[in-house]
């Protein structure tokens, strides 16, 4: 399984493309991987690279779980469809995201790549540096979300 982890600032350059990052590019060659779905959030402002073998378990999943015979479940299918398209890597490692998904999260001119685990997360640098948390909410949320979780872990 690909982890990515890490954060990177990228300029896209005059046509647009960005550079992936030799580490995020070394993970894609060892799985056999050259391009990524992209596609908006759900929940943040950004845009979120998901390498195909992953993508194909979150269509393989959405298709289980929703049907085409209920109108919020096609209203759903039709919204995570309509903000999503195909990017490959080229010879250079760059990848070519379309205009209409970078204005989505109002890319400007940096961004930044941020390493997620199985995907990757397109920021516009600005809405990125305002995003973070602070120590302490960091610390707080790992032990309401995680702290519990971790302390059962232990025991088995």
């Amino acid at each position: 399984m690909t982890t990515f982890i890490g954060d990177f600032v990228c300029k896209p350059d005059a046509k647009g493309r960005v550079v992936l990052p030799s580490v995020f590019k070394k993970l894609m060659s060892d799985e056999g991987q050259s391009a990524f779905v992209v596609r908006k959030d759900l929940f943040d402002h950004c845009l979120v690279l998901i390498p195909q073998n992953e993508w194909q378990k979150e269509v393989k999943l959405v298709e289980e779980k929703l049907s085409g015979f209920r109108q919020k479940d096609k209203r759903l299918k039709r919204a995570l469809y309509r903000s999503t398209a195909e990017v490959k890597l080229d010879a250079n490692g760059r990848f070519l995201v379309p205009k209409r998904l970078m204005d989505l999260v109002e890319v400007d001119a940096e961004v930044v790549l941020l390493g997620v685990g199985n995907s990757i997360e397109l920021w516009s640098k600005a809405h990125f540096d305002d995003d973070g948390l602070d120590g302490d909410e960091l610390g707080e949320l790992a032990e309401e979300l995680l702290g519990g979780n971790f302390a059962d872990e232990k025991e088995n």
